[in-house]
């Protein structure tokens, strides 16, 4: 298990330290590295350089080559080992790593410097002089104190004495008068508060019995609206998650791409039939970096929620779809490559322009993940999703709503008009992206609102029948309090009580790892600067 490793990073004027306890640590522009740098002046993209812990050491296991790194100065190698004060740097833009290594060392402690003991001599001075001269003002004061006792006549001390014991006398008397008076008193207002008490009781249980008829009757009622009263609040805070992502080749980062059919002969088509006829398309070959065929890419939607300062929550499989695609893993595998997001942008209702977002933190066993918008932006018009902390108040039959996405453009396309609708499929049905930019232009992207109720339970799991589908996962499940109790990411369809959604706690601790607070307001760059969001395109 690696100790860790402290990182040095220089960016022109910028400088920042960060510890990473990771055995690989990945340094470049991608958002899945461990290390991110963001500068216009490179040009390459992707990982840069990779370090890796082994055998007590942390070497530079693989690297960029087009980069034109150098270690102290020199060319840089793989698997070299890298010592304390080392420095990685990238010339052409300014860029420097410097690492550090905390490895255990010896506890001795050792030190050069000279005792200076000339301050300390001269405090203690100081403040015997102090003390001395507390000690002088005491004296005095109880010098002059007896000297004024034997200026004064005995007749004057007998008179004082006699108006002290006087004062005293009057000032008892009157004190047990108040005491005797005060005991009946408190006797009389005891009868008296104990009739009221009674009364007060019986009042208390004849409200208590109507105030539980009312409850009852609010309850009823509140269940009954609550999805709409929740849509009204915080519909505008649910947001549509679009992006596109491509495959590209692990090493050297190029596109991968299917194999260009102008290239392949007659013995590379293969004949399949469609309801159309029959037509020719490609044998299925292995990717390629090179040649014009189509780049290896898709697109994929999903729902989020905003809950403050920018922070959306999600799903991980949101961000990530490739992950849950077999087919695209298979890819992957077989081909050496990896996935890179091209595109990933939110779109809130009533928001004209989606807002670029960029992955914070993903979930590791729960399926949840923090994005957040990039830029300095409005967001006074998205509201807040209140967040659930009582546990208590989560249990099998409380009343859920479910507030999201499902089945991304189609189910909007819906809400049209059939001749709307007619006009829209042929002019953008081949684009979802194009589709789902239309629909925010002409205000119809809005989140579905199911209702139903929890069915099972358990410390990772909340299963409700509140109807939802795929493109619903990451959408916030509200509780019968009107906070969010969970996150959706699963739809069971052989069974419509069996929708599942993780716990709000899990999306919580990733958020404060963000460096998100709970009921923290918008930052003031946030607030007073940015468009209105009326801009077309995205």
């Amino acid at each position: 298990m690696a100790d860790g490793i402290i990182i040095h990073v220089s960016v022109g004027k910028e400088r920042r330290t960060e510890y990473f306890g990771e055995e690989v640590i990945r340094i470049g522009s991608d958002a899945l590295t461990e290390l991110q740098i963001h500068s216009k002046l490179v040009k390459e993209k992707g990982v840069w350089l990779q370090v890796q812990y082994g055998d007590g050491l942390y070497r530079v296991t693989d690297f960029n080559e087009a980069l034109g790194l150098t270690l102290n100065g020199d060319p840089i190698r793989r698997y070299v080992a890298l010592k304390d004060g080392d420095e990685i740097r990238l010339d052409e833009a300014d860029i420097g790593f410097s690492f550090f290594s905390l490895a255990s060392e010896s506890s001795l402690i050792t030190t050069n410097r000279d005792p200076h003991v000339a301050p300390f001599i001269e405090e203690a001075a100081l403040e015997a002089a102090a003390t001395e001269q507390r000690d002088d003002a005491k004296a005095f004061l109880r010098e002059f104190s007896r000297e004024l006792l034997r200026e004064i006549s005995w007749t004057t001390k007998l008179i004082v004495l006699a108006l002290v014991v006087a004062v005293l006398s009057a000032v008892f008397y009157l004190g047990y008068g108040f005491y005797s008076e005060s005991v009946l008193a408190r006797k009389q207002a005891a009868e008296q508060n104990e009739v009221i008490n009674n009364l007060r009781n019986e009042i208390k249980r004849q409200n208590d019995e109507l105030g539980s008829l009312s409850q009852s009757n609010k309850d009823i009622i509140r269940n009954f609206s609550l999805a709409s009263n929740l849509r009204v609040e915080y519909g505008n805070g649910v947001c549509l998650i679009v992006g596109v992502y491509d495959l590209v080749d692990r090493r050297s980062g190029k596109m991968l791409r299917y194999p260009d059919p102008a290239s392949m002969g007659p013995d590379s088509l293969e004949l399949q039939q469609s309801e159309e006829g029959i037509y020719e398309i490609p044998a299925m070959q292995g990717l390629t970096t090179e040649g014009g065929g189509t780049p290896v890419e898709y697109d994929f939607i999903g729902t989020g929620f905003h809950v403050g300062n920018g922070f959306i929550v999600t799903n991980r499989h949101v961000v990530q779809p490739w992950t849950e695609d077999d087919m695209v893993k298979q890819l992957i595998r077989e081909n050496g490559g990896r996935a890179r997001v091209k595109k990933l942008v939110a779109y809130f209702p009533g928001i004209v322009t989606p807002f670029q977002i960029q992955i914070k933190k993903l979930g590791g066993r729960e399926d949840v993940a923090v994005v957040s918008i990039t830029g300095e932006e409005d967001l006074s018009s998205i509201p807040v999703l209140p967040i659930e902390s009582d546990s208590e108040s989560i249990a099998i039959g409380k009343t859920v709503v479910s507030m999201g996405y499902p089945n991304g453009p189609d189910r909007l396309l819906t809400m049209v008009d059939d001749e709307e609708a007619k006009r829209i499929i042929p002019r953008f049905g081949g684009s979802r992206q194009a589709l789902i930019s239309y629909l925010a232009q002409t205000g119809k992207i809005t989140p579905l609102t199911t209702q139903g109720a929890i069915t099972d339970l358990d410390s990772k799991r909340v299963v409700h029948d509140a109807k939802t589908a795929e493109g619903g996962s990451g959408a916030p499940l509200f509780g019968q309090s009107g906070k969010v109790i969970g996150v959706n990411f699963g739809v069971f369809t052989e069974n419509s009580a069996s929708n599942l959604a993780v716990p709000i706690r899990f999306a919580v601790s990733l958020l404060e790892e963000s460096g998100w607070t709970a009921g923290e307001p918008a930052s003031q760059a946030q607030t007073t600067t940015g468009a209105s969001k009326d801009k077309s395109g995205d």
